[in-house]
């Protein structure tokens, strides 16, 4: 029975931001990737356009998101749903971390503004 205890999890960061990857074909997951993301007060990452779907559940603090041009702010209880092909641009302007649970499929990319394509380990 795959089961990934918190000290089994491997951390990852980019772009200030830390990714706690519970959920891979590494330790046992066929289909979804998922991940405790964890965004500092003051980060902001660059606008990205997934190649899969998203899900980010807000578990704590809050973030100010734009998605393919809305901009909206998500606070602790709120699900934002990223569709495949979407752009999105993710900061904490709060005073706090903002805690995330992240799920998506095996093999998420997503493409930066200048054409860079990033592979990230945790949806891998």
């Amino acid at each position: 029975m795959p089961v990934v205890r918190p000290s089994e999890a491997v951390v990852h960061e980019m772009h200030g931001a830390r990714f706690v990857s519970y959920a891979t074909p590494l330790t046992g997951s066929r289909e979804l990737c998922a991940w405790r993301g964890e965004v500092p007060a003051g980060t902001r990452a660059p606008a990205h356009t997934v190649s899969k779907e998203e899900i980010l559940h807000i578990l704590d603090g809050g973030l100010r998101v734009t998605l393919d041009g809305e901009t909206t702010d998500v606070t602790a209880g709120d699900t934002l749903i990223v569709n495949a092909g979407a752009t999105l641009t993710v900061e904490n302007p709060g005073t706090r971390p903002a805690i995330t649970w992240v799920t998506t499929l095996v093999g998420l990319e997503a493409e930066l503004a200048d054409g860079t394509r990033i592979a990230p380990p945790w949806a891998r």
